[in-house]
């Protein structure tokens, strides 16, 4: 019987775990007042330096492949990337994001990569 109950409680506490560092790592979604799961005070300073100068290549470099933007954000479309960051600083939360849908960085809940409802309902 202590065996299925410390069994039960570890599997919570592991299945709680993920819960946490999964959220963690859907906060960002373009609004700059949520700080994304790589966050720290170096990174934020270079970051806002590779928007004001609009540097794809030190952006793409400190992204390191990693989320969505990666794969949707190039050379081409970085400028108003950019755009969008500087909109969201402002506090233009909306307009920041219609330029990241346009980008085909959806934002909200249930898209997840476009494979949710949240694409489909829109068409």
């Amino acid at each position: 019987m202590n065996k299925k109950l410390f069994g039960l409680g570890v599997a919570a506490l592991v299945l709680g775990g993920l819960g946490v560092s999964a959220s963690a790592a859907l906060a960002y979604r373009g609004d700059p007042s949520v700080k994304g799961p790589n966050y720290s005070t170096e990174r934020h300073e270079a970051m806002e330096k590779v928007f004001e100068q609009k540097d794809y290549n030190a952006w793409k470099e400190l992204m390191q492949g990693r989320g969505r933007a990666t794969e949707v954000i190039n050379q081409g479309n970085f400028a108003k990337f950019a755009e969008a960051h500087e909109l969201a600083e402002q506090g233009k939360i909306a307009e920041a994001q219609k330029i990241r849908q346009e980008l085909g960085l959806g934002v909200g809940g249930g898209e997840g990569r476009g494979k949710g409802m949240g694409r489909h309902m829109n068409r």
